[in-house]
């Protein structure tokens, strides 16, 4: 009897990271007849991934080894950047995913994926005799600065946030140097010399599994394939297998008391509802977050607002020792706000079901962090965004929604150089909902939709990616 194909998966620790390895391990399952193992370095404070990780065993259709977390602590800086956590983290899991993979009672891989933070692990696969690619959750763009930020470490004088002109890349879009990923922002920082590791590491794989789909960024993946372009720096293939997204799950309640969200959202008309969650990570300033309030009532449009409390108080110090907790958001929202929108809009504490309400047809817009997971969901379902880079890789999503994709609005001042003021707020939930400016954006969006959806059905261009991945395993 020929054994089914067998895939290891390698994934570093976060929503971020988990999330798009959960996707692609369903679709190598459901679509590519290959059993799948994901080996899963979890934190242990996150309950939101212990939850997901069940879920992903109910009903079964892959295995899942949970390696224990390493105890780093003596290894890092007590200020030490996430990029720098996660690289030092995922080099010390080596030895306990080399033992778990080659376990005696473990089926033997044929296939080695791992993701950004993985490169380092890519020796397994030499050792087991099987190709070994890296799994990229994010767009072309950001992956040809990783490749290229190795040449422009010898090229670039001085920081990259210094420089007066622009980042070339060949083949490719310009990057401004306000744009850059965090890691580029401190060439003395450990961060950086990770990053450009990494970077450099790629090129060892077998290949570069990418969540994206062809027609998203032709320009740029023609550029990986030109040898006198990028082709000649990653010199292995990049597969277009996306956009590997999560399904609706449930239209449950969301603990909103004596309102359900979702009963809320079916008696709203079609596309009148935006959608405000800037992520896990998404904090505002105080007076950032008064500023929002502001600019989301002033709009007079419809919304539904994840909120967290925010990363500094407000001058008046009574104001936030009123005994309530941070689940209570009128101990920071601005006084009688709650009051004020209660026909309009809805505010929710912490956390929300972003796919089950981004597939909502009364959503008409996401005022959006552009996370690459939270990017997909929104054009997977249509959605146009207002975007709101905070950190690692956002700025350039930013850019590449709003001004080469056209998909999506972004603000004058940019959030991480300053207070966007409730006007500019104002104007720009108007104008992704109820100008004519915006009804142009959603047909863009929609035309995204179904190139999408015709690149993941079978026979589409990341359908045939994969399933080209998956043959190399047999």
């Amino acid at each position: 009897m020929i054994s089914k194909p067998h895939a290891a998966i390698l994934c570093s620790p976060g929503m971020g990271h988990l999330i798009p390895v959960i996707e692609l391990a369903k679709r190598l399952v459901n679509h590519h007849n290959v059993t799948v193992t994901i080996f899963a370095v979890q934190s242990n404070t996150s309950k939101a991934e212990s939850e997901l990780l069940k879920a992903a065993t109910s009903p079964k259709f892959c295995d899942i080894i949970e390696l224990p977390l390493p105890e780093i602590s003596g290894l890092l800086d007590p200020d030490a950047g996430i990029v720098t956590k996660l690289s030092v983290m995922m080099r010390e899991i080596r030895p306990a995913f080399r033992s778990a993979i080659l376990a005696k009672d473990s089926p033997r891989p044929t296939i080695l994926i791992v993701d950004l933070f993985g490169t380092e692990s890519l020796p397994i696969g030499d050792e087991l005799g099987v190709p070994k690619y890296v799994y990229i959750a994010c767009n072309a763009w950001f992956l040809a600065l990783t490749i290229y930020v190795p040449i422009l470490d010898k090229e670039v004088e001085g920081e990259y946030v210094d420089q007066t002109e622009p980042l070339r890349i060949p083949g490719c879009s310009l990057v401004q140097p306000e744009e850059v990923v965090d890691p580029m922002l401190n060439r003395a920082d450990q961060q950086y010399l990770e990053y450009l590791r990494i970077g450099g590491e790629m090129p060892r794989s077998d290949g570069i599994l990418l969540n994206i789909w062809k027609d998203l960024q032709p320009k740029t993946l023609d550029a990986f394939k030109d040898e006198s372009l990028l082709g000649g720096v990653l010199k292995v293939p990049v597969y277009p297998i996306g956009p590997l997204t999560r399904a609706v799950q449930s239209a449950g309640p969301t603990g909103l008391g004596d309102g359900d969200l979702f009963n809320w959202l079916d008696k709203q008309p079609s596309e009148s509802v935006i959608f405000v969650s800037l992520g896990s990570g998404g904090t505002l300033s105080y007076e950032q977050m008064t500023e929002m309030a502001w600019g989301l009532e002033l709009s007079q449009q419809r919304f539904i607002w994840v909120v967290r409390p925010p990363t500094s108080k407000c001058a008046d110090a009574a104001f936030f020792t009123s005994g309530k907790g941070d689940d209570d958001p009128s101990s920071y929202l601005p006084e009688g706000f709650l009051t004020r929108t209660r026909e309009i809009g809805l505010v929710v504490p912490i956390w929300a079901p972003q796919v089950d309400i981004l597939s909502h047809p009364s959503i008409g817009g996401f005022f959006s962090h552009c996370g690459w997971n939270s990017t997909l969901e929104s054009i997977i379902n249509g959605v146009p965004m207002i975007v709101w880079p905070l950190y690692a890789e956002q700025r350039m999503n930013a850019t590449l929604l709003s001004d080469e994709l056209g998909v999506a609005l972004r603000s004058k001042v940019p959030p991480w150089k300053g207070v966007v003021e409730r006007e500019e707020i104002k104007r720009m939930v108007r104008k992704i909902m109820v100008e004519e400016d915006g009804f142009a954006i959603r047909g863009k969006v929609n035309e995204l939709k179904l190139s999408a959806i015709k690149a993941l059905s079978q026979g589409g261009s990341s359908y045939n990616a994969l399933s080209e991945v998956a043959s190399k395993t047999k």
